[in-house]
C-alpha cells in the first residue's frame, strides 16, 4: 500500500515536472512575438491546460492515451517495482533535459522508463512491442505531420492576406495568436496529462493483482480523482514555467512573427487533436518544433537553423533508449531495498 501510495506521488511530481518543462511549447512563440510577457503565458497556458479535462471528461468521454500507455508492457508483467523504476528514470531525464535546455520528450521518456525497467526484470517478452513501435513512429510522425500542416497553411494564410496591410495584419495576428496558444495549449493537457493517468492506472492494476488497497480490475475503474489531480498538477507546473527551453523553441530554430506563431501554434494543435484521436500518445515538443520549422521553411530552407534542429533531433532519438537504459539500472537498485 505505502509504495503505492510513493508511486502516485511520483507520478504526479513527474506530471508537475512535465508541466513546466514543456510550458515552453505553449508559450514560446507568444511570449518570443511578444504577445504576451512570459508571466502572463504562463497563466495563459496552465488555464487551458485544465481546461483539457473537462473537455477530455464531458465531450470526449474518455482518456483513450492514458489506456494506451497503461498498455506498454503486458500486465502479466506489471510490477510496483517496475512503475518505480520507470518513473525515477522518467523524472531525472527530464530534470536534465530541463537543465540542459533541451526540448525532449517527457511522452517518451515516461514510456522508455516503464519499458526499460520491464525489460531488465522479464526480458523483451513483457512488453507490447506494437504499441511501443506505434509510439517510436511518431517520433519521427508528430514533428513531420505539424511542419506538413504548417508549411500549407503558411502559404495559404499568405496567399489570403497578399493585400492586407503588413501593421493592420500584424496586430490581427497578434490577437490570434492568444487562440492558438490556447488551442495548442488544450492539446498539451489533453495529451500529456494522460500519460502519468496511464501509469497511475497501470500500478493500480497491479496493486489489485498483488492483493493490495486501491487496486483496480482495469483503466475502466480508475477514479475519477486520478484524472482531475493530474489535470490539475500538469497546470499548476506550466505555472512554473521553463525559461530556458523557450528560449531554443522560441529563437533558436527559426525567429518567429506573430503570423509565423499563430500558424505553428494551430498546426501544431491540429497534429495534437489528430494523436488524441488515434489514441497515440506523442510529444508536444515534437509537434511544435515540427511546426515550427514548417513555418521558418516557407520563408527559405536557410531560414531554420538546421544544426539546432539536428540536435534536438538526436535527443528525442536518445530518449527512449537511455530512460530505459536508466530504468533498467534504477530497477536493480530498487530490487535491494
Amino acid at each position: 500500500m505505502e509504495l503505492l501510495v510513493v508511486i502516485i506521488i511520483l507520478a504526479l511530481l513527474f506530471d508537475y515536472i512535465n508541466g513546466f518543462h514543456d510550458a515552453a511549447n505553449s508559450i514560446a512563440t507568444i511570449v518570443s512575438t511578444k504577445v504576451l510577457t512570459p508571466f502572463q503565458a504562463v497563466l495563459w497556458a496552465a488555464f487551458f491546460n485544465f481546461v483539457a479535462f473537462f473537455i477530455a471528461k464531458y465531450i470526449i468521454g474518455e482518456f483513450g492515451i492514458a489506456n494506451t500507455v497503461s498498455k506498454t508492457v503486458i500486465e502479466d508483467y506489471i510490477s510496483l517495482p517496475i512503475i518505480l523504476a520507470g518513473i525515477i528514470a522518467a523524472i531525472i531525464w527530464n530534470l536534465f533535459t530541463w537543465w540542459e535546455g533541451i526540448p525532449s520528450s517527457s511522452s517518451h521518456t515516461l514510456i522508455g522508463g516503464f519499458a526499460g525497467a520491464a525489460i531488465m526484470a522479464h526480458g523483451f517478452n513483457a512488453i507490447q512491442s506494437s504499441v511501443i513501435l506505434k509510439i517510436a513512429a511518431f517520433i519521427f510522425l508528430a514533428p513531420l505531420i505539424g511542419m506538413v500542416i504548417a508549411f500549407g497553411f503558411t502559404l495559404l494564410v499568405l496567399y489570403i492576406c497578399r493585400r492586407a496591410r503588413p501593421q493592420i495584419a500584424e496586430i490581427w495576428f497578434k490577437k490570434l495568436q492568444l487562440v492558438s496558444s490556447a488551442l495548442f495549449s488544450i492539446g498539451h493537457g489533453l495529451n500529456d496529462s494522460q500519460k502519468v493517468m496511464g501509469i497511475i492506472a497501470a500500478a493500480m492494476i497491479a496493486a489489485h493483482s498483488e492483493g493490495i488497497g486501491m487496486g483496480i480490475n482495469s483503466i475502466d475503474d480508475l477514479p475519477s480523482w486520478v484524472a482531475f489531480a493530474c489535470f490539475t498538477v500538469i497546470s499548476l507546473g506550466t505555472m512554473s514555467g521553463g525559461w530556458k527551453i523557450v528560449k531554443t523553441m522560441g529563437t533558436r530554430i527559426t525567429k518567429v512573427t506573430p503570423l509565423e506563431g499563430v500558424i505553428a501554434e494551430t498546426a501544431g494543435a491540429f497534429t495534437l487533436y489528430l494523436t488524441e484521436f488515434l489514441k497515440i500518445p506523442v510529444s508536444t515538443t515534437h509537434t511544435i518544433t515540427g511546426a515550427i520549422i514548417g513555418v521558418g521553411a516557407t520563408k527559405r530552407l536557410s531560414a531554420v537553423r538546421w544544426g539546432v534542429t539536428k540536435n534536438l533531433l538526436i535527443a528525442w532519438i536518445l530518449t527512449i533508449p537511455v530512460s530505459g537504459l536508466l530504468a533498467a539500472g534504477i530497477y536493480l537498485l530498487v530490487l535491494l531495498f
